[in-house]
């Protein structure tokens, strides 16, 4: 995996407790972290989802497991994902109202794509925008992202709020992972060979960030349909 130093990518701020921004740090041949790239549009990303919970709450959804998820969840964009016992699937309708998702921000959709742009990912327009609110406790168990019909388009996943810790380990479940601290305005991009490699959030600590408080947002854009 390679480890090499991080490339300078745009004006570095600086944050407490954080490596400096403007930093592209590899995690693997096609996948980054892109350091404080989504700070100057923070602003806009954290009303945007406050928009979108006003249309489509947040839920805590079921595995087809049974088990409940403790990160809730909504989406924006033409596609949102859902899951019950039934299965992962991504639908054009909110199940929770029968209407359709909120559309997608335009603030959301061009960091994507220049967060993609960014990491020599080329272009991409996402169809669907899951939004992630982590509460203290709240995790995510290592998985792939493999409901999407587009698997050679990349994932986007932007970090908002309280710190996290974010595992990305390989294409099998059992593959040695590394840790990866995000903070807020860090972006995380991974595509290509890359894309389909297991990943997940450690249980989010106690903490209070001065824009959301005690939550963690998280915004993962990517092309399902």
């Amino acid at each position: 995996m390679s480890r090499e130093p991080p490339l300078l990518l745009f004006e570095p701020e600086v944050i407490e407790g954080a490596p400096a921004s403007g930093t592209l740090e590899p995690l693997g041949e096609q996948a980054f972290v892109l350091r404080g790239f989504a700070l100057p549009s923070a602003p806009d990303l954290l009303a945007a989802i406050h928009e979108a919970q006003a249309a489509a709450p947040f839920r805590h959804l079921q595995t087809p497991g049974g088990l409940t998820m403790s990160v809730s969840m909504t989406s924006c964009g033409p596609l949102g994902w859902t899951s019950d016992p039934k299965g992962y699937r991504y639908t054009p309708f909110d199940p929770l109202t029968n209407k359709r998702w909120p559309p997608m921000p335009p603030s959301c959709l061009a960091l994507a794509q220049a967060a993609s742009r960014a990491a020599s990912l080329g272009d991409f327009t996402p169809d669907a925008c899951l939004i992630n609110r982590y509460e203290p406790g709240a995790r995510l168990s290592l998985h792939q992202d493999r409901d999407e019909a587009s698997l050679d388009a990349p994932i986007v996943s932007i970090s908002l709020g309280l710190p996290a810790t974010f595992l990305f380990g390989g294409h099998a479940r059992g593959d040695r992972q590394i840790r990866v601290p995000l903070y807020h305005g860090d972006v995380v991009v991974w595509g290509g060979v890359d894309r389909l490699r297991y990943h997940g959030v450690l249980p989010l600590k106690e903490g209070v960030h001065p824009v959301t408080g005690a939550f963690r947002y998280n915004l993962t854009l990517r092309r399902a349909g």
